[in-house]
């Protein structure tokens, strides 16, 4: 009975985070959906899946619904034996986005249990970190899976502390089962970055042990972690798997092109150039707005009110107050250095202090690993304005290269900074007198002292955007108004900010004397403190996610509204694509009713994307939109009506070729597009298919024909008729992972042929051709998952038999 009345307080916090994430996202209670726009964006791109798994209960690792074809892999697609994500949705039972809102909390919670801390620091500790707007505003714009990743990073370490501490069972599982579901939230960007801050955890546990001797301690150690990664990444081996397969066919790998589409010469053949991955790099002077919100202007959209001289210089202009209000409610104040950014990466000014005490009376050496997780973390998100450490990370650092947002790793300083600054405030609580003031002096002096510091330095800084010259255009005659309208109210943020925290700090330092000199009890302090941190993050936070966030769920199942000209297009039952001109090859609105060569994806098909860049952007569209069969171009009218218009000259689904044009590189194949006539030739690359034998020539009948005749996302049937050998090209995206194609029910070879299309070999007379996508990944993963997962239950069953046998012998010590 005692041993479950130690749980009591545990439970209490829980039911505590639950009604505080349902309190700060209440419009869920009603039924609403947070609006988010990378959720749009994925909607629409899968759209086609979610229609065939709620048609026959199956799933589609297939979709012709954006970049002309693409595997579902990255687009939510559902694995068999998937278990552990079964044991995330239990976990995550709260409506979005207070699940996620409820997990960062219990997962920072369980970080500062481990590190010793009591139920009410750490829930104080875990409400800090939970609201800390980095991690709010990435719930606002719809970043799920990386808040999922983000969520369960303080379990993951709390659980390599504990078997470091040699807390062998419990860390063990913990380490199991947290790594487990990180990698199943499937934003491996933050699992990777995650791994330096683990890195720096293992260096400094393993030279402690070796200092003590304690090979056998270190050698446990290793070998628990070593099963735990092992089963962790076995259960998840279906969508790793399927992750590394569709990688390497995406813009994430190298490309095999050496020139660009002006036609100069490739510098490096990486994925990705260096400007794309340090394009978000935070600023050395924005990084401040740690501490003080606003200091470059908060966001690209701030909601200035009626008190703003944006406010006051519409009004000037003649604007009654409502349309006044309405011009400057999404104000460009953010002056900083990133492209944009949707709200300030704050951290709380009193986190902060306590994160500067915390140095001063910490004790215990960990703090050493939270410092440096910190540093490392804030100098790798300067991405490009630090460039010798960037540099060698993008150059020698193995898939550092692979992902882009630089900036993005700034996470592991939002867990390292509330986590010493609540070590911080234990250590404190636990200090002699002299020492609280000495510790609270120093901390006073460096927090306060910066501050004072950016205060006087008002007078140094311009205030001036990077976009600021595009307004002065954009308005015309009032642009020169607009804008010094713009930087006044940026200098008014500025110093409002640094009062603000000033304030905060001082009422801080001023809850921390009293504790020192025993004026009020420790409960009282860390109450007030709480309400302090916490108050002030969900202030800032409001400003950006709040109730004006939320929609009807129906608007996010259907973020997109049927036009006039989509109702046309659909009266059309064939199989094609469509290209909307007014959203380009960027939106995923065209995905969501029909076959698109475009979408909205961070990894996309490499080879169409470069046959979009290189024939598209160098003008020469009809020739991918005749050979991508895009039977219909919508374009806006003068009223701004979109409106469809055939194309006549599509290529169709399938066609014979009467000439085969070899060619040996990428480089040819991609030059060849240039001037093709692609209905009657076709690009081969002879050198990478040399075992397929084609001729320079076919003859191709009049009377020839190709059908599609039954169309499922996985499976296409079509009926041909020729009357001679010859070679048929299909507008399918070639993809050499799971596409398997049958003549009469016999396998027959896939070649790529025009760079992105597949093409077949067909014997003359009348043929059954099939296209199915059976990709083997999808059954070697789940395999591996069932058995890892029945391991990873054994393991758990024993383990805890194990620890209760000992807890039984050491008479409930344990």
């Amino acid at each position: 009975m005692n041993t479950i009345k130690k749980f009591y307080p545990h439970l209490a916090v829980i039911i505590a985070f639950i009604a505080i994430a349902l309190f700060y996202f209440s419009p869920v209670l009603q039924g609403k959906v947070i609006y988010q726009q990378d959720i749009e964006h994925y909607t629409g791109m899968a759209q086609e899946q979610i229609k065939y798994r709620e048609a026959t209960g199956n799933e589609a690792y297939w979709t012709n619904s954006a970049f002309g074809g693409m595997p579902t892999y990255q687009l939510g697609a559902k694995y068999p034996h998937n278990y552990v994500k079964a044991i995330d949705s239990a976990i995550r039972f709260l409506p979005r986005p207070a699940d996620y809102l409820f997990l960062y909390f219990v997962g920072f919670y369980v970080l500062l249990i481990s590190l010793g801390m009591k139920p009410l620091r750490s829930f104080i500790g875990a409400l800090a970190f939970g609201f800390s707007t980095y991690l709010i505003i990435i719930l606002g714009v719809g970043h799920n899976a990386k808040a999922h990743a983000i969520a369960y990073m303080p379990m993951v370490i709390a659980g390599v502390l504990l078997v470091f501490r040699k807390k062998y069972i419990v860390g063990g599982l913990l380490t199991l089962f947290a790594t487990a579901l990180e990698i199943n939230a499937n934003h491996y960007q933050m699992t990777y970055y995650l791994l330096f801050l683990l890195l720096v955890i293992g260096v400094y546990y393993t030279i402690d042990y070796i200092k003590n001797k304690d090979f056998k301690g270190l050698g446990i150690a290793m070998a628990i972690f070593a099963g735990a990664v092992i089963l962790s990444i076995g259960t998840n081996a279906t969508g790793l798997m399927a992750t590394a397969e569709y990688t390497k066919f995406s813009t994430r790998s190298n490309s095999e092109l050496t020139f660009k589409a002006d036609g100069s010469a490739k510098t490096s053949s990486n994925a990705m150039t260096y400007d794309y991955i340090t394009e978000y790099s935070y600023g050395l002077f924005e990084s401040l707005n740690l501490v003080v919100p606003r200091l470059t202007g908060g966001a690209n959209a701030e909601q200035l009110n009626s008190d703003s001289n944006l406010y006051r210089f519409f009004v000037g202009l003649g604007a009654n107050p409502e349309q006044a209000k309405q011009s400057s409610e999404s104000a460009p104040t953010y002056w900083g250095d990133q492209p944009i950014v949707a709200a300030p990466a704050y951290i709380g000014a009193v986190v902060f202090f306590l994160f500067v005490l915390g140095l001063f009376t910490e004790y215990r050496k960990i703090k050493y690993i939270f410092l440096t997780g910190t540093i490392l973390s804030l100098f790798l998100s300067y991405g490009k304005h630090l460039p010798g450490l960037t540099d060698f990370f993008i150059n020698y650092v193995p898939m550092y290269n692979k992902f882009r947002a630089v900036s993005s790793i700034q996470i592991l300083l939002e867990m390292c900074v509330p986590a010493l600054a609540i070590l911080g405030l234990y250590s404190y609580s636990k200090a002699e007198e002299q020492e609280k003031i000495k510790a609270l002096k120093l901390s006073g002096i460096i927090t306060g002292g910066l501050l004072v510091i950016l205060f006087f330095a008002k007078g140094m800084l311009s205030f001036s955007g990077a976009n600021d010259g595009y307004f002065m255009q954009a308005y015309g005659q009032i642009g020169p108004g607009y804008v010094q309208a713009l930087i006044e109210d940026r200098k008014a943020m500025y110093t409002a900010d640094i009062l603000r925290s000033f304030i905060l700090i001082a009422l801080a330092a001023a809850v921390l004397f009293l504790l020192a000199k025993a004026k009020i009890k420790e409960n009282l302090a860390l109450v007030l403190i709480g309400v302090l941190m916490v108050g002030d993050l969900v202030l800032v936070d409001r400003k950006y996610v709040n109730n004006d966030a939320f929609v009807s769920a129906y608007r996010m199942t259907h973020p997109f509204e049927e036009s006039p000209a989509d109702a046309q297009i659909l009266k059309d039952k064939s199989i094609y694509r469509v290209f909307e001109v007014e959203g380009g090859l960027n939106s995923a609105r065209t995905s969501f009713f029909h076959h698109s060569l475009g979408g909205y994806h961070a990894a996309k098909p490499r080879r169409m994307q470069e046959l979009v860049e290189h024939q598209m952007g160098t003008g020469n569209h009809m020739t991918v939109f005749n050979m991508m069969n895009v039977k219909y171009v919508v374009q806006n009218d003068e009223e701004g009506q979109p409106v469809p218009m055939a194309n006549n000259m599509a290529n169709g689904n399938a066609w014979f070729v009467s000439t085969i044009k070899k060619v040996n590189t990428a480089d040819e194949e991609m030059k060849a597009m240039d001037s093709l006539d692609s209905k009657k030739v076709a690009v081969f690359n002879q050198k990478i298919f040399a075992d397929v034998a084609l001729k320079d020539s076919y003859v191709v009948d009049s009377l020839a024909t190709i059908k599609l005749t039954s169309y499922d996302p996985n499976k296409l049937v079509y009926e041909s008729n020729n009357t001679a050998d010859g070679v048929a090209v299909f507008s399918e995206v070639y993809y050499p992972k799971g596409w398997i194609a049958k003549i009469d029910g016999k396998e027959t070879p896939i070649f790529s042929v025009d760079y992105v299309l597949r093409g077949i070999s067909l014997p003359k007379g009348k043929h059954t051709v099939e296209f199915s996508f059976e990709p083997e990944v999808i059954k070697k993963g789940s395999i591996i998952s069932l058995i890892s997962f029945v391991l990873m239950v054994l393991v758990t069953i024993g383990a805890l038999y194990y620890g209760t046998k000992k807890c039984k012998e050491a008479k409930g010590n344990c």
